[in-house]
């Protein structure tokens, strides 16, 4: 299993809520079961503060805090399930991904779990019957060591469960996953690419479209990543040229072109086969290879809190404060050039290319409609693009700035009803200018 499947896995497994808590319920387990077999076997260390007491009152000690972590561990559950149905309905359903990756929330319910299965077990090899008695004092005493670990887990969850439904909280969540995303996908590199930054489109075969055979998905659902290896293997072994009609992020269903075979010649159904294994589908959207995702994610709170239902501003405007930190790093990668090459410099792949373009009409475009009435967050979404402005490179996503601000200036004028506050917006449009210029 390759990088990209193995970071898919660990992607899933990090968002449920069974893997982490089973995890460490398994090493309570072994715990439990190593000790007892030290507490048998008379190796057993002589610390000061073992337990000494007899078999009913380790019995007893066992059984309440077995009883007491049951009742904390089901209590814990109903606060997260509450705490996700919050987050659903305050900052959308999108984001209860981002409270399920959350590993305070599976330490904490790995932690009861595993203390409650180390009672459990410890308490069965208890015996008080005449000269058989025996009292694992090792394995009691690291109990009470459990419990008193799991009153600390319980000072702490209940502060976590306070600070995670915060808006402020999830909003710097969500940004730290487009500032990962940033560093993960750019520069992001498939083979070798040649010295210039993109090929010309006319050292493509001509006959390309021709000789060419349209690959089709045998599954659907959200394309979540490409295994980008797998399918340069695949371009080598088969001497061809891949050109990919999706990128992930993209809804895709069966039968839907995903991939361009040239030469047709060299196609056959096992290749076929072959090619959709490199597809990696989910029911839902990831930030593993899709740089939008954190991006609409953000865009989601601040539409939720400039809604008439919420109308709250302040939310949105930390929003915009995230994007543009985001986009103001953005802007200064180099975005991959979608011709992939093996190692020889032969193009094996053209990739479907992400474009700063499209991004910024992710970012701006629905918050500028929702927002025209604001002055207050139309004049942050037009300081947010001065601020990425002062960080642009080249001419191209200066031009898309300053297209995202004259519709800004635009909405303003139509939406604001005081003319204080159309001039004020003005005035922030020309700092845009300033800053393109």
């Amino acid at each position: 299993m390759n990088h990209t499947k193995l970071s898919k896995l660990w992607d899933s497994l990090r968002s449920s809520y069974w893997f982490l808590p089973t995890l460490i319920a398994g090493i309570a387990f072994v715990l439990a079961l190593g000790l007892l077999e030290i507490d048998r076997s008379g190796n057993a260390p002589g610390w000061w503060w073992l337990y000494t007491g007899g078999p009913d009152g380790a019995r007893s000690m066992l059984s309440t805090i077995a009883s007491s972590m049951a009742t904390v561990a089901g209590t814990a559950f109903s606060i997260t399930i509450v705490a996700l149905q919050l987050a659903a309905s305050n900052f959308g359903p999108r984001l209860l991904r981002n409270f399920m990756q959350d590993m305070g929330n599976q330490i904490v319910l790995g932690t009861f779990l595993g203390t409650f299965l180390y009672c459990l077990l410890v308490l069965r090899n208890i015996r008080s019957e005449g000269f058989n008695q025996f009292v694992p004092q090792l394995s009691v005493s690291i109990g009470i060591v459990l419990a008193i670990v799991s009153v600390l887990v319980l000072i702490y969850f209940i502060h976590h469960a306070s600070t995670i439904i915060q808006a402020s909280q999830v909003i710097t969540d969500v940004g730290k996953e487009f500032d990962r995303a940033i560093d993960r996908l750019f520069p992001e590199r498939l083979g070798h690419q040649a010295q210039q930054h993109q090929r010309p489109v006319g050292e493509i075969p001509s006959d390309f479209e021709t000789r060419s055979v349209l690959v089709r998905s045998q599954d659907k659902g959200y394309l979540q990543a490409i295994d980008d290896a797998e399918l340069m293997k695949i371009a080598c072994q088969t001497d061809g040229l891949l050109w990919l009609k999706t990128q992930p992020g993209k809804y895709v269903i069966s039968s839907s072109p995903v991939v361009s075979f040239y030469p047709k010649e060299r196609y056959s159904p096992e290749i076929a086969k072959k090619i959709n294994r490199v597809f990696i589908f989910g029911k839902e959207r990831t930030e593993q290879q899709d740089i939008a995702f954190p991006i609409q994610q953000l865009v989601e709170v601040a539409l939720r809190a400039i809604s008439p239902a919420v109308n709250d501003p302040y939310t949105a405007i930390r929003c915009i404060d995230r994007l543009s930190a985001g986009f103001s790093q953005l802007v200064q990668r180099d975005f991959p050039s979608p011709y992939r090459y093996d190692e020889f410099y032969n193009l094996r792949v053209i990739a479907e290319p992400v474009k700063l373009e499209s991004l910024f009409d992710c970012a701006f475009s629905p918050i500028r409609q929702y927002a025209q009435s604001d002055s207050a967050v139309t004049g942050h979404l037009l300081d947010a693009i001065a601020l990425i402005a002062d960080h642009a490179k080249t001419s191209e996503q200066k031009r898309a700035l300053r297209h995202h601000a004259d519709m800004i200036l635009r909405g303003s004028q139509q939406g604001l009803s005081e003319e204080c506050d159309r001039q004020t917006i003005e005035e922030r449009y020309q700092a845009v200018l300033r800053a393109l210029s």
